[in-house]
């Protein structure tokens, strides 16, 4: 669990949402009213085998009883979503944090438009419920494999921005496939564009913008997972602990985290795939050679920190704010 304070809840109600795809809706385990958040919020789950992982807040942020998050139960699992399937049982107490969110909706007075990819669909369903309740401007597409494994697909159909909605699946007739380069025309001064699913849809999704020069500013993502890059050139190189000033060498086959934890220095970590942003840490001299997909393009360049999970150095030394 990362620092900060974390809220006991129990799990009221476990539910197939579609093939693969559980929800799971908790309450405070005392009765009261959970911490508000904002759409585009997660939070951190302390699993029953230790792990800690990252889940998107997908029902109404109007509501403060509950909170909802889906899971799908992923054949190359690390561990997480094998426990959540597996290990979590209605009536179970769960430490969870209080929501955070790096996926938040632009200013009010934007038009919007959400496009999810599978189980990436969970952000957007809240955000989805927000402009309604603002009576903002937005479409939402929701891309899946198939229908069977769309989640919450009846309660989007019966939903009342359900008329803003179109479903693309991937067994369906090539006329509802969903078609991004007329999705995205020249970017409008006030169209921001969210997106979330797996990294081969979202690089799609990105790429298809910049082709029509869609600004950066526009464009927000969230990752549920990533593969780090490895690379021949990932050679070993030094860091130093600013507070203590010593030097530690991290080996071409070791992550920054795990030499550091060898060393006896630790470093919160939770999704060790630079997506969540957890063990984020300020380097103070040297340039990091950035391999997450937390970092926005214009926070990597400014090589004033990174994610020691899975980024290296391209400088042969790193001085860290440690």
């Amino acid at each position: 669990m990362t620092s900060g304070a974390t809220l006991l809840v129990r799990v009221a109600r476990i539910a197939m949402e579609a093939i693969d795809i559980r929800s799971f809706e908790v309450v405070r385990s005392d009765g009261g009213a959970l911490p508000a958040f904002s759409a585009g919020s997660h939070v951190d789950v302390l699993l029953p085998n230790g792990l800690t992982r990252q889940y998107s807040l997908c029902n109404d942020p109007a509501e403060t009883h509950r909170y909802l998050i889906a899971v799908l139960r992923d054949p190359a699992s690390r561990g997480g979503s094998q426990a959540m399937h597996e290990q979590v049982q209605e009536g179970q107490l769960l430490q969870i944090s209080a929501p955070k969110n790096h996926f938040a909706l632009a200013p009010k007075g934007s038009r919007s438009l959400l496009l999810a990819g599978g189980i990436g669909v969970t952000p957007i369903l809240s955000m989805a419920e927000r402009l309604t309740a603002t009576g903002a401007e937005f479409e939402m597409h929701y891309s899946s494999r198939s229908r069977a494994r769309a989640a919450f697909f009846d309660q989007i159909s019966a939903s009342a921005f359900a008329p803003r909605v179109r479903f693309h699946f991937d067994d369906g007739d090539a006329s509802q496939k969903l078609d991004l380069a007329a999705l995205f025309r020249p970017a409008g001064v006030d169209v921001h564009v969210y997106v979330c699913g797996p990294k081969g849809f979202m690089d799609a999704v990105l790429a298809a913008a910049s082709a029509q020069q869609w600004p950066q500013s526009q464009l927000h993502y969230e990752s549920f997972g990533a593969e780090v890059t490895v690379s021949a050139s990932d050679a070993s190189f030094q860091v130093k602990l600013a507070r203590s000033g010593r030097v530690i060498t991290v080996p071409s086959g070791q992550t920054v985290t795990q030499t550091l934890s060898a060393a006896g220095v630790d470093v919160q970590t939770a999704c060790e795939q630079g997506v969540c942003g957890t063990c984020l840490t300020r380097v103070l001299e040297g340039i990091p050679d950035h391999k997450d997909q937390y970092l926005t393009p214009e926070e990597a360049a400014a090589n004033d920190q990174f994610t020691p999970c899975c980024s290296r150095a391209m400088s042969p030394l790193l001085v860290l704010d440690l």
